[in-house]
């Protein structure tokens, strides 16, 4: 099969308006079928409605309704984490597959350079949060040269780059958060905290990764945090570290006490600090938790659409 998958996209905000200017400008497998909100104001569904794509602005029974549902095979949803579960219901008692970029969780927890071939069969995949997809991915760099005790990570982002939905999901993404970091991760404890920065003019997406971790080899975790940010690059550009890794070294003199650890802590402490710029191609270039999520989101809806269509022109 060479014809391009086509998708739908739920949710005409900052996040879906984003990824879908991304599946049409770069893929080569997806093509936009729909995009779906519930606001006929909006700048998203103006905007695709300019771009020629299939528009509703009746939500989830809107797109039901269009005579092109029948095509689409992946369906991205970009509402809230409340909207997800009815939306998922729906669309799987149609046979689509669902890609949530909310904090629902209702399928696996999906970061694609640290387990993105797993769950491609799965009917619904959860990209976790923004800042899941930028800090995750360090965590496992640590926790795969020694085990991760507890990871925590605070994620700040530009107030302007977060919607509606974003705001309405602040609880969702702390707790979706921090189970990521312990279910993909690989921490045995993890804490999230997420900073809407009203800054102006708007600062970049910044990251903060802490890991305890029992004394290590210094340079083969540096070796591997280098390794995963490259990985990470191959589908955000501006993804970086802000600095070299930092390392302290906790003794049993001056132990670390973490509730969430329920126990004093000595050890190594390492701390990563992440700079994410986005390619600025619906938000300017500081939401780069914008383009972190649109792009993880992608590269999954590909991998699957290779696995559904195996033939598919790469």
């Amino acid at each position: 099969m060479n014809e391009k998958v086509k998708v739908a996209i739920i949710g005409s905000g900052n996040i879906g308006t984003d990824l879908m200017i991304k599946v049409m400008r770069l893929s080569n497998v997806l093509e936009m079928g729909a995009f779906v909100g519930i606001d006929p104001e909006s700048d998203g569904l103006k905007r695709a409605e300019r771009l020629g794509v299939p528009i509703t602005a009746d939500g989830i029974e809107g797109l039901i309704a269009l005579p092109s549902f029948a095509e689409i095979e992946i369906v991205f949803d970009a509402t809230s984490a409340g909207a997800h579960q009815k939306h998922n219901d729906i669309l799987q008692s149609h046979g689509k597959r669902v890609i949530d970029l909310t904090p629902a969780a209702i399928g696996p927890f999906t970061i694609p350079p640290v387990n993105g071939e797993a769950n491609l069969d799965a009917p619904n995949v959860n990209m976790v949060t923004c800042g899941g997809q930028a800090t995750i991915p360090m965590i496992a760099a640590v926790n795969s040269v020694t085990p991760v005790h507890y990871g925590e990570i605070v994620a700040s982002i530009a107030s302007k780059s977060a919607g509606p939905g974003t705001r309405a999901n602040i609880d969702e993404f702390t707790e979706t958060t921090s189970e990521a970091i312990m279910k993909v991760g690989g921490a045995r404890r993890g804490k999230a905290i997420i900073i809407l920065n009203p800054a102006e003019p708007p600062l970049i997406m910044r990251d903060t990764v802490y890991c305890l971790t029992d004394d290590a080899d210094q340079d083969a975790i540096r070796a591997s945090v280098a390794a995963m940010v490259e990985e990470v690059q191959s589908y955000v550009p501006g993804y970086r570290l802000k600095q070299e890794v930092q390392f302290e070294r906790i003794g049993g003199n001056h132990p670390l006490h973490i509730p969430e650890m329920e126990e004093s802590f000595t050890g190594l402490k390492v701390t990563i600090l992440i700079e994410v710029e986005g390619a600025a191609h619906y938000l300017p270039a500081y939401a780069g938790n914008l383009d972190i999520m649109t792009s993880a989101a992608l590269k999954i809806a590909e991998k699957i659409a290779h696995r559904m269509h195996e033939g598919i022109a790469a």
